[in-house]
């Protein structure tokens, strides 16, 4: 096998990996819980698509088609973040986490892929070739630097407990008055004893023990 056979492999590869992406980026989009990580996949889309377009225009200049290989490694990424999208143990910022690993996975799985297609292009002096492999591996390591910067975040609220904060807020708010708040639940404290019967013989046993002395706490809406 020639060396320019093993770069359109190369580019056939990456050709098949970019348009199971174009299928998969509306779904992560979907299943994520956060709105910066939903528009990142989004714009990631459209970048996805712009890739698609220029690895076509690369085969044009080498006179071959871009079909006939399918990127197996692709699709077993494409299965993990299904499987992650797929998980009903994890919600809100861990699934996002899970979701944003996925993503990582799969931005590092191209990043190699593009600097192994452009080492070789650059051996056979394709230099537009270069040039266009080039300007997707940038856009794919910005893509990359982007979902590990949205992953921060979401990671430390996953390890603070954030979602279980968010839940008992939910949970606390569907306790107050219709149309209402977490602010208008009031709690009475009722500090004054009650007072004693003076026909009670055994009170003031009871109240040396502590028995009946407690405030009673109320809650009201």
């Amino acid at each position: 096998m020639s060396l320019e056979n093993v770069l359109i492999d190369e580019l056939r590869d990456l050709y098949s990996a970019e348009n199971q992406l174009v299928k998969a980026l509306p779904k992560m989009a979907k299943g994520s819980s956060t709105l910066e990580l939903q528009e990142l996949f989004t714009e990631h889309l459209e970048e996805t698509k712009g890739h698609v377009n220029r690895l076509k225009h690369a085969f044009e200049v080498l006179g071959e088609k871009p079909t006939g290989e399918t990127c197996k490694a692709m699709q077993g990424l494409v299965k993990e973040g299904e499987q992650q999208l797929n998980n009903d143990h994890e919600e809100g910022a861990t699934k996002d986490v899970a979701i944003a690993g996925a993503a990582l996975r799969v931005e590092h799985y191209e990043i190699a892929g593009y600097t192994a297609a452009i080492a070789i292009a650059t051996s056979l002096g394709q230099d537009e070739i270069v040039a266009l492999l080039t300007e997707t591996l940038h856009e794919e390591e910005e893509a990359g630097k982007r979902v590990l910067a949205q992953a921060r975040p979401l990671m430390e609220e996953a390890s603070s407990g954030g979602d279980g904060i968010r839940s008992n807020v939910m949970e606390m708010e569907s306790v107050a008055a219709p149309g209402g708040d977490v602010d208008d639940l009031e709690v009475e404290i009722d500090l004054e004893p009650e007072p004693e019967d003076e026909s009670d013989e055994d009170a003031p046993a009871r109240r040396a023990a502590g028995v009946g002395t407690h405030p009673t706490k109320r809650a009201s809406r």
